[in-house]
């Protein structure tokens, strides 16, 4: 493995760790429905785990109210029951295959405690970066010690994987501000 191989993994480590941190950010909700609220849900469906978008058809009935409608009449109470169950505080209305999702507003208090919720992600998010970087710091200290790079180049590459760290962090606190400054608008 070459210094140009190990920059380029974690170059693309960080990006996918970026957009996996984006991807949990984004389910945290704010006042407005989205169909993409119910992304990490899964439904027990005939003995298994399934995602709800396999069971069911989520779209947007107005600001406040997400319409799920389920393909398997038998499967609605276990996305009911899913649904209810997920950590997002909502409280589905049944109505034979269909269900009514209203989302309720938010308080000042449950803002503060999403915005917690988010940083504790955040937080997450930046170790999982500095892990990569420590991964390919160790990888490039295996290359100088088995004597295939020399010091200075080992300090130079070190550089460079501390450069695309700083990057990722930096766009990891922007997700943060937009979704704080997100979650605040009332």
């Amino acid at each position: 493995m070459s210094v140009n191989d190990i920059k380029a993994t974690a170059k693309e480590k960080m990006a996918k760790a970026v957009k996996s941190l984006e991807n949990r950010i984004s389910k945290v909700r704010t006042g407005r429905a989205q169909p993409s609220l119910l992304d990490g849900i899964m439904v027990e469906y005939y003995g298994s785990k399934t995602p709800l978008n396999q069971v069911a058809s989520v779209n947007v009935a107005d600001a406040r109210t997400l319409s799920v409608t389920v393909f398997d009449r038998s499967a609605a109470k276990e996305v009911e029951k899913a649904i209810r169950d997920s950590d997002l505080g909502l409280n589905p209305v049944s109505a034979g295959t269909s269900l009514r999702i209203p989302l309720p507003p938010l308080t000042e208090d449950r803002r503060k405690d999403l915005i917690k919720v988010v940083r504790g992600d955040i937080e997450q998010g930046k170790v999982e970066i500095r892990n990569i970087r420590r991964d390919a710091n160790n990888d490039i200290k295996a290359l100088t010690k088995d004597k295939e790079i020399s010091e200075d180049e080992e300090k130079r590459a070190q550089d460079e994987i501390q450069k695309l760290t700083d990057a990722s962090i930096r766009d990891i606190e922007k997700i943060l501000a937009d979704k704080e400054k997100e979650l605040m608008e009332i």
